[in-house]
C-alpha cells in the first residue's frame, strides 16, 4: 500500500538490475526527507532480485554505530554466501581495519590495503552471481565503510554490481570534504531518485482504500495537511481516525517523534527548541545556531511533514515533543526563552508560560513581569493561568510587602474558582495587617473574606484598624470604604463598623468603582425601606452596562438582587440568565455559583420550583457548603424550601442536617435558612418548631431594620402556623399588620396576605377575599403562591355548597400546581365533582376567542362576576355579557360553569 506514487522509482531499479546482468554496474542512490518510503522502497526491491536471477546483500547505518569502523562493510560480508577461505579473509580484514581509527578523509596505510582487500572478496563474488548491494540510511555509515563502498562505486563499471543506497537529503549533504554523499557518490554510473512526499491524489487513494472514496474525499484536505504526504505519518492517523476524519493524537505525536529521530540530531534539536520557544523568528538565537544551518533544518522538517509555516502541523505533534524532553533539558530551554523574550519586548503572559517550565526563577525582572501577566488574565477570564503566575511570582519575591500585596491579588484570583481555596492565606494576611503592612482596598479585600468564612470579630478588627486610620486614606481607599459601609448595612447588618463617607465624592473615582457602589447602596435602600423607584432605576441601569470583568461580580450581584428583593423578579431572571452565560464562557465557577443562587431566589419568588430547584443545586455542586462560607444560607435556603413545597421533606430534611457556622446568623443569609427551616417544619406538621424559626426571623429583622416586604414574608408564615396552632386572633392580628405595612408595595405579598387573610375571616367572606388573592397573585407572578390561593378558593366554594364552582377553581388550580411543580394537599369536598366540560377541556388552549373575549372568559372562569369583571376590565356590564355570549357561542357550551379553567388572564 505504501508503494504508491513510488512506481517509477522502482521501475528505474528494475532497469538498472536488468543492465548488471549484461555486465555494466551501476550505483542508485535514492534520496527523501524522512520517512518518505526510502525503506520500504529498497526493501521491495531486494525481494525482487532472486526472481531475475541476481544475489542481494543489505546493510543498514545507524547512528549508534556510526563511529564501529566497517561497521556496515562487516554487515555485508555476514550476509554474502563466501565460500569458507573467502570467509575467514574477509574476516581477518575486517579485524585489522577495526584495530585502528581513520584519522583523515583519505585512505591511507593500512587502510586503502584493507578496503582493496575487502573490495575484491565482493568483485570476486560478483563474477559468480550478479551481485546487489543494498545500503539503507547511508548516511549513518561509519567513514570507513562508507569510503569502502565509495571506491567500490568507481570499479563497479566492468562488473555485474549494482550499489542501492539510500539517505535522508539533510545529512547526504551537511558531510564535509570526503565525507559529503552528493561527492563520494557521482559520475556517469552513478544514478539520483529522489522520493518526494506523496500528492493529495496519492494521500487521498491511500485513505480511501481505508475509510472509503466518500469519506477521504469529504476530508481530503485535513488528511493531507496533518500528513503533508508523509506515509509514516499518514499510517498513524489512520489509526486515529474517527467518521472518515483525522484526529491527530497520541500516535500521531510518537510517529512524529520517530521521524525526528530517524533524522540527523540536529533536526531534532531544532524541533524541541520550536516546541518550546513557538516560533522560529528567535530560534537561532535561543538554540545557539547559524540561522543558515536553521533554516535548513526547518526546510527539512517541513519536507518531512513535521512542519508547515515554521510552526507544528498539529498541536499533538508540538506535545509529544516536549513530553520526550529531558526535565532538565526543558527547564534549561524554558529558561533561555523566557529571557529571551523578555528582552524581545514579547507579552507578558509568553514570558510567564516559559517561567511557570523554568524552575526557581531569581531574576529581579521575573515578579512585576508575571504580576503583569496575572492582571491580563484576569482581564480575560482566564482565572487559572493567573493563579500560577501570582503562585510564582509569591515564591519568587524577597521584599514582605510585594508578597503582602501579591498575597491579596492571589487570594482575588482563587476566589472567583473557589471561595475556600485562599482560606488558608487569611491568618497570613491578618497579622500582616496587625503588623502594619496592610491598608487601604486591600485591607478592606481582607475583611469581606474573614466575613465569608464566619470570622466576623477579625473583620471588625480589621475595620476598627481602617477607621483609626481616619482621613489618611487616600480616594480609592475612601470609596472602598463607603461601599464596605453600604454592603455590610445589606449583607451582614449585625456588624457595627463606622466606616467613615456615606457618600463619598465620585468625581475622580473609577466608574467600575461609581458602579459597585450605587449598586451597593440601591440595594440597601432596598432591604431597609423596601421597594424605591430610583433604587430599581438605578439597578438597571446598571446591569445593561456591566460585564462580568475582574471587579463587577459584586456590582451584578447587588443590582439582581435589588430587583429580587424590590420586587422586580421577572426582570432579574433574563439579566441573571445572562450573566450566567457570560460566566460559564470565562470558566469562573465560583461566580456560576453565586448567580445560581440569585437565579433561584428570583425562582422561588416567581413559584418556579423546578427552576429553584435546579439552580441551586447547580450551585452548591459548583461550590461545595465549606467553601461558600457563611453565604451557604442563600442557595441552601432556596433549595430546602424548594424542596418543601415540592413535597420531597427527605431531601429537605437532609440538607438541613449539615453543620453551619454560627456566625451565619448573623447574617443576612441567616434570615434565609431560618425561614427556609420555617416552610419546612410548617410543611412536616411540627409547627411549634416553624413558629420559632418565623419569629426569630422576624425579630432579626427588626432588630437590623430589614424591611424589604419580598424578602422574607415572615407574618404571613408565622400567622398560618397560629391557625394551625388554634391562635386565628393573633394570626389576624399578623397578617393585618403585614398588609398595612406592606400591602401597597408589593402585590405579590398583598396576595399572599388576603390568602392568609380568608383563613381568619368567615366562610362567607372567604370566596372574595380569595378571588381577590387570585388576582394580585396572578398580576404579581407567583405560580406557586396563586396555586395555593386557587386550591383554597375551590375548597371555600365546595363548603359554600357552590360545587359546580369548585370543581371549575379545583381545575384551575391542579394545572397550575403542575406548571410550577408543586405538590398540594387536594382532598377536600369541592374534589368530589370534577368531570365538568371545564375539567375535560383543561389541557385545551383557546384559540378561536379574540383577545377580549379570553380576558373576560378567564375572570368569569376564576369566578367573578359580570360587575366585578366590568370594574376590573374597565368596560360596561352589557359588554361583559355580549363577550360571555360570544364566547359560549364559539365553544359549545351552556354556561360560565362550563368555562375551560385553563384560560388564561
Amino acid at each position: 500500500m505504501d508503494l504508491i506514487e513510488r512506481d517509477e522509482a522502482l521501475t528505474t531499479l528494475e532497469g538498472l538490475l536488468a543492465n548488471i546482468l549484461s555486465g555494466r554496474g551501476c550505483v542508485a542512490v535514492v534520496g527523501g526527507t524522512v520517512a518518505t518510503g526510502k525503506s520500504r522502497l529498497l526493501d521491495t526491491f531486494a525481494q525482487g532480485t532472486a526472481q531475475r536471477g541476481a544475489l542481494s546483500i543489505a546493510a543498514s547505518g545507524s547512528p549508534v554505530e556510526q563511529d564501529l569502523p566497517l561497521g556496515v562493510l562487516g554487515q555485508l560480508i555476514h550476509e554474502a554466501p563466501l565460500m569458507e577461505e573467502e570467509r575467514s579473509r574477509a574476516m581477518a580484514l575486517l579485524r585489522e581495519g577495526a584495530q585502528s581509527d581513520l584519522g583523515s578523509d583519505r585512505l591511507g596505510q593500512p587502510h586503502a590495503q584493507v578496503v582493496h582487500a575487502l573490495c575484491t572478496v565482493l568483485i570476486e563474488l560478483s563474477e559468480r552471481y550478479p551481485l546487489v548491494i543494498v545500503v539503507d540510511d547511508a548516511h549513518y555509515a561509519d567513514r570507513l565503510s562508507l569510503l569502502c563502498l565509495a571506491y567500490l562505486s568507481r570499479r563497479v563499471r566492468l562488473a555485474r554490481i549494482m550499489m542501492v543506497l539510500s539517505h535522508s537529503d539533510t545529512a547526504w549533504e551537511s558531510g564535509s570534504g570526503a565525507f559529503s554523499g552528493a561527492q563520494l557518490f557521482s559520475g556517469p554510473r552513478c544514478h539520483t531518485i529522489q522520493l518526494r512526499p506523496l500528492s493529495r491524489a496519492g494521500v487521498l487513494s491511500l485513505v480511501a482504500a481505508r475509510v472509503g472514496a466518500e469519506e477521504a474525499e469529504r476530508y481530503a484536505e485535513d488528511w493531507h495537511a496533518y500528513s503533508a504526504g508523509n506515509p509514516l505519518l499518514l499510517r498513524a492517523l489512520l489509526e486515529e481516525r474517527s467518521e472518515g476524519r483525522p484526529v491527530p493524537g497520541h500516535r500521531y505525536g510518537q510517529a512524529v517523534l520517530e521521524c525526528l529521530h530517524r533524522g540527523e540530531p540536529e533536526l531534532l534539536g531544532v524541533a524541541r527548541g520550536l516546541a518550546v520557544l513557538g516560533q522560529a523568528d528567535s530560534l537561532d538565537r535561543l538554540l545557539g545556531i547559524e540561522r543558515t544551518r536553521l533554516d535548513k533544518a526547518l526546510r527539512s522538517l517541513a519536507m518531512a511533514g513535521v512542519l508547515g509555516s515554521g510552526r507544528f502541523l498539529h498541536e499533538a505533534a508540538r506535545l509529544a515533543v516536549l513530553a520526550e524532553l529531558d526535565p532538565a533539558d526543558s527547564m534549561d530551554l524554558h529558561r533561555r526563552a523566557a529571557r529571551l523574550c523578555h528582552d524581545d519586548g514579547a507579552p507578558t503572559e509568553v514570558v510567564a508560560e516559559h517561567l511557570l517550565h523554568a524552575g526557581p526563577p531569581d531574576d529581579a525582572w521575573v515578579v512585576p513581569v508575571l504580576a503583569d501577566a496575572a492582571a491580563s488574565a484576569l482581564r480575560e477570564g482566564r482565572v487559572k493561568p493567573a493563579i500560577e503566575y501570582l503562585r510564582l511570582a509569591w515564591h519568587t519575591a524577597c521584599d514582605e510587602r510585594e508578597r503582602t500585596r501579591l498575597a491579596i491579588l492571589l487570594m482575588r484570583a482563587e476566589w472567583r474558582i473557589n471561595p475556600a481555596a485562599p482560606a488558608r492565606r487569611l491568618t497570613d494576611l491578618f497579622e500582616t495587617m496587625q503588623r502594619g503592612w496592610l491598608d487601604g482596598s486591600d485591607a478592606v479585600v481582607l475583611a469581606k473574606a474573614l466575613l465569608w468564612h464566619g470570622k466576623l470579630d477579625d473583620a471588625k478588627e480589621v475595620f476598627d484598624h481602617l477607621a483609626e486610620s481616619g482621613g489618611a486614606h487616600g480616594p480609592e481607599t475612601t470609596m472602598e470604604l463607603a461601599i464596605a459601609g453600604s454592603w455590610l448595612r445589606s449583607t451582614y447588618p449585625s456588624m457595627n463598623a463606622p466606616l467613615g463617607e456615606t457618600q463619598p465624592r465620585t468625581t475622580l473615582a473609577p466608574l467600575a468603582a461609581i458602579h459597585r457602589f450605587e449598586s451597593t447602596a440601591a440595594l440597601t435602600e432596598v432591604i431597609v425601606n423596601g421597594p424605591q423607584a430610583e433604587a430599581i432605576t438605578t439597578a438597571e441601569r446598571i446591569l445593561r452596562v456591566s460585564h462580568l470583568d475582574e471587579m463587577s461580580m459584586d456590582t451584578v450581584e447587588s443590582a439582581l438582587l435589588t430587583l429580587t428583593y424590590g420586587g422586580r423578579p421577572e426582570q432579574a431572571a433574563p439579566m441573571c440568565e445572562l450573566f450566567l452565560a457570560e460566566a460559564s464562557a470565562r470558566q469562573a465557577p465560583s461566580r456560576m455559583a453565586r448567580l445560581a443562587a440569585i437565579r433561584a431566589e428570583i425562582a422561588i419568588r416567581q413559584g418556579d420550583l423546578r427552576t429553584a430547584v435546579h439552580q441551586a443545586g447547580t450551585g452548591l455542586e459548583l461550590l461545595p457548603v465549606s467553601g461558600w462560607g457563611v453565604t451557604v444560607g442563600g442557595p441552601l435556603g432556596s433549595l430546602v424550601i424548594a424542596h418543601t413545597a415540592m413535597g420531597h421533606y427527605e431531601t429537605a430534611h437532609d440538607l438541613l442536617d449539615q453543620p453551619m457556622l454560627d456566625a451565619m446568623f448573623e447574617t443576612r443569609y441567616g434570615l434565609h435558612y431560618l425561614y427556609a427551616r420555617g416552610r419546612y417544619s410548617l410543611a412536616i406538621g411540627d409547627v411549634a418548631s416553624a413558629l420559632d424559626d418565623f419569629q426569630r426571623c422576624g425579630e432579626l429583622m427588626g432588630r437590623w431594620n430589614v424591611n424589604a416586604p419580598d424578602l422574607f414574608p415572615w407574618r404571613a408564615d408565622a400567622a398560618d402556623a397560629l391557625l394551625r396552632l388554634g391562635r386565628p386572633d393573633q394570626a389576624r392580628h399578623l397578617i393585618e399588620e403585614q398588609l398595612v405595612r406592606f400591602g401597597s408595595s408589593s402585590l405579590r405579598i398583598q396576595g399572599i396576605s388576603m390568602r392568609l387573610f380568608a383563613a381568619t375571616s368567615e366562610m362567607r367572606h372567604r370566596p372574595n377575599l380569595l378571588r381577590r388573592s387570585v388576582d394580585l397573585l396572578q398580576a404579581g407572578g407567583d405560580d406557586y403562591e396563586l396555586a395555593r390561593s386557587l386550591f383554597d378558593l375551590a375548597e371555600a366554594y365546595g363548603k359554600l355548597g357552590e360545587r359546580r364552582r369548585a370543581g371549575m377553581i379545583l381545575v384551575r388550580a391542579r394545572t397550575v400546581a403542575n406548571e410550577c411543580g408543586g405538590a398540594f394537599d387536594t382532598a377536600s369536598p369541592a374534589a368530589e365533582e370534577t368531570d365538568t366540560p371545564a375539567a375535560r377541556e383543561s389541557g385545551e388552549v383557546v384559540t378561536v376567542l379574540s383577545e377580549a373575549e379570553r380576558r373576560v372568559a378567564a375572570l368569569a372562569a376564576a369566578g367573578h362576576t359580570n360587575r366585578e369583571i366590568a370594574g376590573q376590565l374597565y368596560l360596561t356590564v352589557s359588554t361583559v355579557e355580549q363577550h360571555l355570549t360570544r364566547t359560549y357561542r364559539k365553544l359549545n357550551i351552556g354556561g360560565r360553569s362550563d368555562l375551560p379553567a385553563s384560560i388564561a388572564f
